[in-house]
């Protein structure tokens, strides 16, 4: 191994070993306290040694934004799989929604901290791109498959996802991390909703 090769895997694994410590910094006093000062401490280096790596706080929350939003794409992409029936792919795909926010309370908190995300950061973040062309993709064959082929694709995921996130934070809000089976139903009744307005046959 070169020398060039041997500085940047030891690059890779700095930054490996900061976004861990974040990470447990994280699970054990939240993402309001997370510091570059207290992740330094973690790792027994001075505080430059982040900023070498890091720019600052909010570039270490993004790598992790960038990590929830691939593993929610990776499950409700799973969801969607499991079946070629597109109105059973958006209630797969939005309990499989449920399960991940509620599994991975940490990174759903991080990733939705201000609300669903702008058309702006979807657009510029590559794995938000993606949890949004998974959803939009099966929304498009939807609406192809309807009474209504001519329907605002956009509107229809903005509520599709909104039904979603809604439901999830009002569940949070109160507490739950391990939701009321009653929860399911209203999941469930929400997403029918959904669906027959796309007009399905």
């Amino acid at each position: 191994m070169g020398i060039a090769e041997r500085k940047l895997r030891q690059k890779e694994e700095m930054k490996s070993s900061i976004l861990e410590a974040a990470w447990k910094l994280v699970q054990q006093d939240g993402w309001q306290f997370l510091s570059i000062r207290k992740i330094a401490d973690a790792i027994e280096y001075s505080v430059p040694v982040i900023y070498y790596h890091f720019e600052n706080k909010e570039a270490i929350l993004l790598e992790f934004t960038r990590e929830g939003f691939q593993l929610l794409t990776q499950k409700v992409g799973e969801a969607r799989d499991e079946t070629d029936q597109v109105d059973q792919q958006l209630m797969r795909m939005g309990k499989a929604y449920r399960d991940f926010a509620f599994a991975n309370v940490e990174y759903y908190q991080l990733m939705f901290g201000l609300g669903i995300p702008t058309c702006d950061m979807v657009n510029s973040i590559e794995e938000v791109k993606s949890f949004s062309d998974t959803l939009t993709g099966v929304i498009k064959t939807a609406i192809a498959q309807s009474r209504t082929p001519d329907a605002d694709y956009w509107l229809k995921f903005h509520t599709y996802w909104s039904i979603l996130h809604g439901l999830v934070s009002i569940q949070m809000i109160g507490g739950q991390a391990n939701p009321d089976p009653r929860n399911e139903l209203v999941l469930q009744d929400a997403i029918t909703g959904f669906i027959s307005t796309l007009g399905l046959s």
